[in-house]
């Protein structure tokens, strides 16, 4: 475990990285909704950890890290996405099912086995669902991407990754065949919010507007 921060700090610092678009404040709200608990307690968390320095809390707007909770949350993200990689590539676990074995396993390793996982792994660039592997003492930086929710009819794109990832997402994701690397045109969006019809290898899928915004693609120009 990193420092003497217990299980439930990390997941916060954890979370609240996850969840920053830019340097827009997270709010509490939707903190509380990911981590699946009430915003009385996700409140109380965001007081304590604002006592070691490691977030602000600007009200009515949310939550943000401070560089020293900005290298905290690095550092356990840097820790589950080595762990995924290594249970997909060595331990042969599917792609879908390693999200929550790796939340168990980052909070208790220490930061000389994550670098020594990292080397053993060939220090990877990537998780299995795409998103960059912060290097060593170094800040997670955040790609500017497109979402599938950004496409309309006619564009196409290849999967970059997926996120922010939870196991039911990425089980439904593979029965659909929606994994990084794999190309997809966006053929129909149903009108009134409704689901976006993709094309991947020959197959059409109805992905709905939540799971869409979880899709990170790379545009292709057809021109």
């Amino acid at each position: 475990m990193h420092e003497s921060f217990n299980e439930s700090t990390e997941m916060y610092l954890k979370t609240i990285r996850e969840l920053t678009d830019g340097n827009e404040p997270v709010p509490i709200s939707a903190l509380a909704r990911r981590l699946e608990v009430s915003t009385v307690s996700a409140t109380e968390m965001i007081h304590r950890l604002e006592d070691h320095n490691l977030v602000t809390h600007t009200p009515y707007k949310g939550v943000q890290l401070t560089d020293d909770g900005c290298h905290h949350a690095s550092e356990i993200i840097r820790s589950h996405r080595l762990w995924e990689r290594f249970l997909v590539d060595h331990l042969h676990i599917p792609w879908e099912k390693v999200h929550d074995v790796a939340c168990r396993l980052e909070h208790a390793t220490d930061p000389e086995v994550t670098n020594a996982l990292a080397d053993f792994l060939g220090n990877p660039e990537t998780c299995p669902h795409g998103n960059p592997i912060p290097e060593a003492g170094r800040r997670l930086t955040m790609t500017l991407s497109h979402t599938l929710s950004d496409l309309v009819p006619g564009d196409s794109g290849v999967i970059e990754r997926i996120h922010p990832e939870s196991n039911l997402l990425l089980e439904y994701l593979a029965m659909h065949n929606v994994i990084p690397g794999h190309r997809l045109v966006v053929t129909e969006i149903a009108p009134f919010n409704g689901p976006i019809m993709v094309d991947i290898d020959g197959q059409t899928h109805a992905l709905g507007q939540e799971v869409a915004a979880h899709i990170f693609v790379k545009p292709i120009n057809e021109a």
